[in-house]
């Protein structure tokens, strides 16, 4: 019962909308009608607004890590697990959307970051690295994706490099139509964190 609970409790806290609530407060209208049509940072960075952009960020962060801090405190460890991946699950898949979310990269941050400080850590810095190297959003998330079950593997911890590879499984699925523009070379590079306007 208890991982069902956990499960829940993921799946509601990681299927709220932030980048969609958060830009039409601000009277930009629906999110899902621009761009890629995605409910993330990347995509409410289209709007021209970065200080929204950001907001989202941290937003979508901060859901994947209570998600799995609650669950924790209530459950245990394998119920914090499972309620960090219901989070990633609710904000690909929102209910209240029709299933049409999000790509998980950073809600998948936040669970990581709770989950162990250390693997948090090192999937940012590797996101941070390639996406300077590139200025494209989606090659530093799958970049991200590769390192980190492979970290949690070096540290020898079996059970966390299986939850970061479902995590991964589920962003790179999440990805697709971005791994045939990057292939084709079609893919956009991002203004985030620029000196642009």
């Amino acid at each position: 019962m208890s991982l069902l609970l956990a499960a829940l409790l993921g799946y509601l806290l990681g299927s709220v909308p932030y980048g969609l609530l958060l830009t039409r407060a601000a009277g930009l209208g629906d999110i899902r009608a621009i761009g890629s049509g995605n409910i993330g940072a990347t995509n409410v960075l289209r709007t021209g607004n970065k200080k929204l952009a950001a907001a989202t960020l941290a937003l979508d962060v901060l859901k994947g890590v209570a998600a799995l801090l609650i669950a924790r405190a209530a459950w245990g460890e394998d119920a914090a697990l499972v309620a960090g991946f219901a989070a990633m699950a609710g904000h690909a898949f929102p209910v209240w959307l029709g299933f049409k979310g999000g790509k998980g990269v950073a809600t998948g941050a936040g669970v990581l970051l709770a989950a162990q400080w250390w693997l948090g850590l090192a999937a940012l810095l590797t996101w941070i690295a390639v996406f300077a190297a590139t200025r494209i959003s989606s090659a530093a998330a799958l970049a991200t994706c590769a390192i980190a079950p492979v970290i949690a593997i070096l540290f020898g911890d079996v059970k966390l490099a299986l939850f970061a590879l479902g995590l991964a499984a589920l962003i790179t699925w999440r990805h697709k139509a971005n791994i045939q523009r990057l292939m084709a070379g079609t893919e956009p590079k991002s203004s985030f964190g620029s000196r642009k306007a």
